[in-house]
């Protein structure tokens, strides 16, 4: 079986995998990484969202093949140390989880929005496609907004 290398939360890993094995698979069952969430497994409701090299992206649908040599980032790589990451710390203030469930994507998606726009307005954060079955968005949106406020 072929082995790949990329980079997760800051530290390299190797695994043997199938080259068309969803990442997601790679990152749950074999790496123990619970973060992201299967939702759909077609990258629509975006439960698994993360980042790859710094761009959000759906590892339900992305091969680990294609993950080799690049960067990782999942929830449990978002904050620094002890230190949650701005996101984490607004979702925490807004009160926004209900069952939680969505949460790690909501949050990643609004990390890679706010990195790439630093004051988005409410049409850029209403393009957030995360599904929310709770349908917390309005406090995903005061989340977004205070730390987009706090910088």
């Amino acid at each position: 079986m072929p082995s790949y290398s990329f980079v997760l939360n800051g530290k390299p890993v190797t695994v043997e995998a199938p080259a068309e094995m969803p990442l997601l698979w790679v990152l749950r069952d074999m790496l123990n990484v619970t973060g992201p969430k299967y939702g759909c497994g077609v990258g629509v409701c975006r439960a698994c969202t993360s980042h790859l090299d710094g761009g959000e992206f759906q590892p339900c649908v992305v091969p680990v093949a294609d993950c080799a040599g690049h960067e990782v980032t999942t929830i449990e790589g978002l904050a620094d140390g002890d230190e949650l990451h701005p996101v984490q710390q607004a979702w925490l203030d807004c009160d926004v989880a209900q069952c939680g469930f969505c949460q790690p994507g909501q949050i990643m998606a609004a990390a890679a929005l706010l990195k790439k726009k630093g004051r988005p307005t409410d049409a850029d954060i209403d393009r957030i496609e995360n599904v929310c079955r709770c349908g917390t968005y309005s406090r995903i949106r005061e989340a977004i907004r205070k730390v987009s406020a706090d910088e």
